[in-house]
Formats: structure tokens, C-alpha cells, sequence
């Protein structure tokens, strides 16, 4: 997995701090439980910024002894770290005597360049906490495309309204992108099931779909009373990663009905093939999100309406559970608060809207 890239902070220390081949190979102090120490087989540049704080802090002190106090250590840890970064460097840093220190003209540079790196470090450990703390930056989504347009994009007009120094970055497609690669915070998609996997889910709510047509087309070949009379129809498919485009298996009062269709129209979009649908092409399955518009407005009618397909849950996903930033956690914690009132109000919309009436439209 690639390093993520944290910014131009970031860069501009690593590459200060390579500049001077600040590693060092042999003993060197590491701050453990409030108290500097020897340690041998240590990281190196982990080390040497401990070093460069040492060196820094017992010039702003004034000597040994005051700087081990303010950092609660020893004298001796003290003076050895800046032994420590002297051998490193193969320069003299400061003079010592029993009275005073004094910095020679290399530790005069040094220690300005020093000040700057430590300075930009703390500022990007700043940043990075506060984004664990403070929802802010870009947040980067994934939806499949029907799912964002009907629910994640209405939601995140709602999210910034409450946190309005996050950005927001969706991406809409039926590719699932790999999490762990970084281009993608969180992904919003639906399945009837997940896979087992490393990436972390929270189920949002439960949808499923249903048969439509529209107006025209029940009035020119009538409406299927049982689910066998779709071989007699146009039928439309949707291509998903969650379902066999040319299998249906209907749920209905009498239970589970599976059907092989044959399909003259397929899509791998919901929204388009609600298009296809309200054309007049013929008889489809759409996701409730997908159909409720359709419906609302008249273009749709419900066909077979005793009877749902494709049952699917909606999941949040993001790559690890370990330091989730503050925006991540928000939004799919805003997500599990507000998608099952939208799923509840589509399905009560639905009961009211959605039954076609076959014997009014034959008649029509």
C-alpha cells in the first residue's frame, strides 16, 4: 500500500531533514514514559529529531542542567545527545566550559534551520490532530451512480450545513474503487451482501426494487396479472454488480418466483433505464430511489405491485477502524441517522403512488 501524502509540509521536512542525512546508525536518546534514555537498534530519524530538540532546547535553557529539568531527564542524557549530533554531523556544534555555552558559526546555521524544521513538524502534528478532532478538509466519496443521485447528494447539502468547513468530492460510477489505495475516504454502495473484507462497513438501511412501466405501454399491451405473463412482455434489465441482469426472482404473497427473462433493453444505469421505461420500451425493474420520481409524477406505473425483487441493503464503507478523522466519522455517523427516514418516506410515498391500476389503463 502507498504512503499516503500528507501535503507540502510534510515534503518541505523530509526534504530538509535529508538534506543534512540527519540518520543516526548508533546509540541515541528515545523519550519513553516522561524520561529521555540510551538506546541502542533504534530508528534513526525518529532519533535524531529527538536530538535536534535536545540541541535546540539546551540553547533556549542556557545549559545542561536547566534543559534536563524542563524536559525531565538528566544532565548527562542532555550532553550526550548533543555529543550525539556533533559525531553525526562530524562538526562542532557549541563551545562548553565550566561557566557558559557558545555557539560556533555552524551551530549558529544549524540551529536556524533546526528551529524551522521542528516548527514545521509541530504545525503538521497540529493539523493532523485537529483533523481527528474537527471535521474539515476534503472528504472524498464513492457512490454507485442511482444511490448518489437519489440519496447521497441531497444528504450532503444537509451534512455541510451542519460542518461547513468540509469539501466534499463525489464520485459517481459502478466501479467499486479499492479503498486501501487512498483515492476514496468513504463509499456509499448497495448489495444484498458483503464479501468478507478488511475494509470497515455500517449498514445504513434496507431497500429493494419493483416492476414498472409506463402508462402508454400498459395501455397498448396491457398489464401482467401473475408473474409468469411476463414472457408475453418487453422486458428491461439492469446489469448490477448485486444481480443477474436476466434472472427476476419475485417476492409475493404466495413467496419466491424465479424467472429467466429475456431482455430486448439492457443498462447498466438505473436512471437510464427509468428513461427506457417511461419511452414506452417496456417493462423493467428499478430500484425504489430510481422509481419513486417516476411515479410521483405519473411517467411510471407499478406493474405486479403484490410483488418486490432485489432486496438490498446500503452500506458505508471506509478502509480502517484505527484513527478515523473527524469528517469521516461525521458523515457516516450523519448517514446512519438520516438515510432510514428517506428509505421510510419513499416506501410510504410508494404506497400511496405506486399500484397501477390495469383495468383503468386497458380501458384508457
Amino acid at each position: 500500500m502507498k504512503a499516503p501524502i500528507v501535503g507540502k509540509r510534510t515534503f518541505r521536512i523530509n526534504v530538509q531533514i535529508r538534506e543534512h542525512s540527519f540518520l543516526i546508525q548508533q546509540q541515541s536518546i528515545a523519550r519513553e514514559g516522561g524520561q529521555y534514555r540510551f538506546r541502542s537498534d533504534c530508528d534513526g530519524l525518529m532519533d535524531t529529531l529527538q536530538n535536534m530538540r535536545v540541541f535546540t532546547r539546551v540553547i533556549e535553557a542556557g545549559s545542561f542542567t536547566a534543559a534536563a529539568q524542563s524536559m525531565n531527564s538528566t544532565t548527562g542524557a542532555m550532553s550526550r545527545a548533543v555529543s550525539e549530533l556533533e559525531a553525526h554531523l562530524r562538526t562542532r556544534l557549541m563551545n562548553r566550559s565550566t561557566r557558559r555555552l557558545a555557539l560556533t558559526s555552524a551551530g549558529e546555521r544549524y540551529l536556524k534551520r533546526v528551529r524551522q524544521i521542528l516548527a514545521d513538524i509541530d504545525g503538521a502534528e497540529e493539523e493532523a490532530s485537529c483533523a481527528h478532532e474537527h471535521p474539515t478538509g476534503t472528504l472524498r466519496m464513492f457512490s454507485f451512480a442511482s444511490v448518489g443521485q437519489h440519496y447521497i447528494l441531497p444528504a450532503i447539502a444537509r451534512y455541510r450545513a451542519l460542518y461547513p468547513d468540509v469539501k466534499v468530492e463525489l464520485t459517481l460510477s459502478q466501479r467499486m474503487p479499492d479503498l486501501f489505495e487512498g483515492s476514496s475516504d468513504v463509499a456509499v454502495v448497495s448489495a444484498s451482501a458483503l464479501s468478507d473484507s478488511e475494509v470497515i462497513s455500517h449498514k445504513l438501511g434496507e431497500t429493494f426494487s419493483i416492476l414498472c412501466a409506463s402508462p402508454e405501454y400498459i395501455r397498448s399491451r396491457g398489464a401482467p396479472d401473475l408473474p409468469a405473463d411476463l414472457a408475453q412482455h418487453d422486458c428491461l434489465t439492469l446489469q448490477t454488480p448485486a444481480f443477474p441482469a436476466r434472472e427476476w426472482t419475485l417476492e409475493g404473497p404466495v413467496g419466491r418466483e424465479t424467472l429467466q427473462i429475456s431482455s430486448t433493453v439492457q443498462v447498466n444505469i438505473a436512471e437510464s433505464l427509468a428513461v427506457a421505461i417511461r419511452e414506452g420500451m417496456g417493462i423493467g425493474v428499478l430500484p425504489l430511489y430510481a422509481a419513486i420520481e417516476g411515479l410521483r409524477n405519473g411517467s411510471l406505473v407499478r406493474v405486479l405491485p403484490e410483488h418486490t425483487l432485489q432486496r438490498t441493503n446500503l452500506y458505508a464503507l471506509y478502509a480502517s477502524r484505527k484513527f478515523v478523522d473527524a469528517k469521516t466519522r461525521t458523515w457516516v455517523e450523519f448517514l446512519r441517522a438520516h438515510l432510514p427516514d428517506v428509505i421510510a418516506r419513499d416506501e410510504a410515498l410508494l404506497a400511496d403512488v405506486g399500484r397501477t391500476p390495469p383495468k383503468a389503463l386497458r380501458a384508457a
